[in-house]
């Protein structure tokens, strides 16, 4: 399943206004584009070439913005796409950490800091995210 399979668009009210449910509960709700967000959702490039993601999605430079983040569903919110971002002492990306915990990344040295982190740092700990940052960065990466 992908997130976009969880929304579906039932009809358009308005320019930036849509009749959606949540699959997962049945639940209907109104769509709303974000007033800062509808420039980038003209764009209909991203979910055209992507129909599984979500429909309101859109890209925004190096990052995948929700175009209705103020009226998403409770899945939505829970759902956090990127809640990391690590690069190299030089600036280049390395790696991304989703909001499972899991980091998505193909250089070795970085993969091999993040399991030590994992068995350190356990998933349990309240802080779990801001104490993985923290190692990271002692390890010279830069984290936001």
């Amino acid at each position: 399943m992908y997130l976009g399979d969880y929304i579906v668009i039932d009809h358009q009210i308005g320019p930036f206004e849509f009749a959606c449910e949540s699959v997962s509960t049945g639940t209907t709700f109104t769509a709303r584009v974000d007033e800062d967000k509808r420039e980038i959702f003209r764009n209909h490039t991203f979910p055209d070439e992507h129909p599984h993601a979500c429909r309101f999605l859109r890209p925004e430079g190096s990052l995948l913005r929700c175009t209705i983040h103020t009226d998403s569903p409770a899945q939505c919110k829970f759902y956090r796409c990127v809640i990391m971002r690590i690069t190299g002492p030089g600036g280049n990306p390395l790696g991304i950490v989703t909001g499972t915990l899991n980091l998505h990344s193909d250089d070795t040295l970085l993969r091999a800091r993040w399991e030590t982190a994992e068995k350190n740092i356990p998933e349990s700990l309240p802080d779990v995210e801001e104490r993985r940052k923290v190692y990271l960065t002692g390890h010279g990466y830069m984290v936001e």
